[in-house]
């Protein structure tokens, strides 16, 4: 029988591991199925989680045990370490594309779904927003038969130009925390942002590099010998 979030909700914990199972299995297929250890090193990760969580060894185990017996995840012999794999799917009654995007909320906290499809690029690319929001309102409707809703819309943030989503895998959500947590956010998402930006100038420097190298090697004239340096435009005007 599918997931019933409503008589069986999920603790953060095991919300975290088995999102953490999902998002490898995409992400690191190589290394997959997880071990015990590297699971934990997934679900305590600093970068793409919110919130930061320090899940131990017995707090993982546990909830792999309860995961397991609720058909969630699966255990792995193997010769030299036990593995653990996610059962997300099937588990929980919902095409793969669903599953990708309850995963993304429980390891990333409410987004928008313009941040979920840019979001999830590494595990499933949708085709636009629309399609994001066509799995999510199929996820908001599901039916009492099959578990009741697994996802919330909440309500528009003050400046916000969408509405985020956030995830009932771990029972009803409380929106008035949210809200505030959101409204604090731009301030504490300084730094991460910072270096987003960082990234991306490195980035266009990079390319621009490239492009006048080619530039050169073909005897072409370059459209960006007068671009400002770290700009990938023209001149200034």
């Amino acid at each position: 029988m599918p997931f019933d979030p409503r008589t069986a909700p999920l603790t953060a914990v095991e919300a975290r591991v088995l999102a953490t199972l999902m998002e490898k299995a995409r992400t690191v297929p190589d290394s997959y199925p997880l071990t015990l250890n590297a699971l934990v090193t997934g679900c305590n990760q600093k970068s793409s989680r919110d919130p930061v969580m320090e899940v131990s060894e017995s707090q993982a185990q546990e909830a792999l045990d309860s995961l397991r017996l609720r058909t969630l995840a699966v255990q792995i012999s193997g010769s030299r370490a036990t593995r653990w794999e996610h059962n997300f799917p099937r588990g929980m009654g919902v095409p793969d594309q669903s599953a990708v995007l309850l995963a993304l909320l429980a390891l990333r906290g409410p987004q928008t779904a313009g941040e979920l499809r840019i979001n999830s690029e590494r595990w499933h690319r949708f085709a636009d927003i629309s399609s994001v929001e066509a799995f999510l309102d199929e996820l908001r409707e599901r039916s009492e038969e099959k578990g009741g809703p697994l996802v919330v819309q909440l309500p528009r943030a003050p400046g916000a130009r969408e509405q985020r989503w956030a995830h009932l895998l771990c029972g009803p959500v409380d929106i008035a925390a949210l809200q505030g947590a959101a409204s604090a956010a731009p301030a504490g998402n300084a730094p991460a942002l910072q270096q987003r930006v960082d990234a991306l100038e490195a980035e266009v420097a990079r390319l621009r590099a490239t492009v006048l190298q080619l530039c050169e090697a073909l005897g072409m004239e370059s459209p960006l010998q007068d671009a400002a340096p770290g700009t990938a435009g023209g001149p200034a005007g």
